[in-house]
């Protein structure tokens, strides 16, 4: 990232809604305490995040791909009372840091956290979901679209997290992970069950909305 964009980044993000306190401080130990916190939502796209679970008022939220709890926080804000996230992790050794946050928002009814892989998980979460959310292992992308679309409500949204692989997708020569990515990209685009937009957000963010 160059520096007009990095200081172009930094003047959005001092200029929208801050994050707060407690995702300060989540964010702050989420970098002293994991060896990849860039996974972090982080506050500009944690607060859209955010803003688009309070324009949408889910009552129940997926998320795939927990990490410290950041991004869970951020989408529970829209939930109406009774309304419940279900999020899944496969890194045991973090999960106690979400699960302190968690309790700091006082989120703790509303969020369930789940250990494993969400090929597994996802099962046996009953019912279904006004919103979704992945950020999880980018090979596995197209099988958690696949284990979620049939769930997700008419009218939902599936948000997905890293669609532009730091750039690469546009590369010359595609690495695997690229390549990964980028045909996940044109499966959701071909869906003819739904539309989508990709936005330029961090490392890229897609908006599916469910037809």
């Amino acid at each position: 990232m160059d520096d007009s964009t990095s200081n172009l980044i930094q003047y959005c993000i001092d200029h929208s809604s801050p994050q707060g306190e407690i995702l300060y401080n989540l964010e702050r130990e989420t970098y002293l305490k994991t060896l990849a916190p860039q996974m972090l939502s982080g506050p500009l796209q944690g607060a859209l995040l955010m803003m688009l679970s309070k324009m949408i008022r889910p009552k129940r939220i997926l998320e795939v791909g927990t990490f410290t709890g950041y991004s869970a926080i951020c989408l529970a804000q829209g939930l109406p009372n009774g309304g419940e996230l279900h999020t899944i992790e496969v890194n045991e050794e973090i999960q106690y840091i979400s699960r302190k946050y968690f309790s700091l928002a006082g989120l703790t009814e509303q969020i369930h956290s789940y250990l494993g892989d969400a090929a597994d998980v996802i099962p046996k979460i009953e019912g279904t979901f006004d919103l979704v959310f992945i950020d999880a292992g980018k090979k596995d992308y197209g099988n958690h679209f696949d284990l979620i679309i049939d769930r997700l409500n008419s009218g939902g949204y599936l948000l997905v997290d890293n669609v532009l692989w730091s750039q690469k997708v546009i590369a010359d020569q595609l690495d695997q992970g690229a390549r990964t990515v980028d045909q996940f990209n044109k499966k959701i685009r071909d869906d003819e069950r739904v539309e989508n937009v990709v936005l330029p957000i961090r490392d890229g963010l897609t908006i599916i909305r469910k037809k």
